[in-house]
């Protein structure tokens, strides 16, 4: 069976992306909510950390 190609809703919402973090920041400074650190990877796999690596030869970041 194909894939059938979505159709678009004209009565669905379309999410603003910088207004959603704006209206997220704000909720998270009125619940005093700390920023929180990225995690250090401390626990990543041999075979994530692998992965890693190879993107960073490619001179991106992940």
């Amino acid at each position: 069976m194909a894939s059938q190609t979505s159709l678009t809703d004209p009565e669905e919402t379309v999410i603003d992306m910088a207004e959603l973090g704006a209206r997220l920041a704000a909720r998270r400074q009125a619940a005093l909510i700390p920023h929180l650190p990225r995690n250090d990877g401390q626990n990543r796999t041999a075979s994530k950390q692998a992965l890693l690596d190879e993107i960073a030869k490619t001179g991106a970041k992940w």
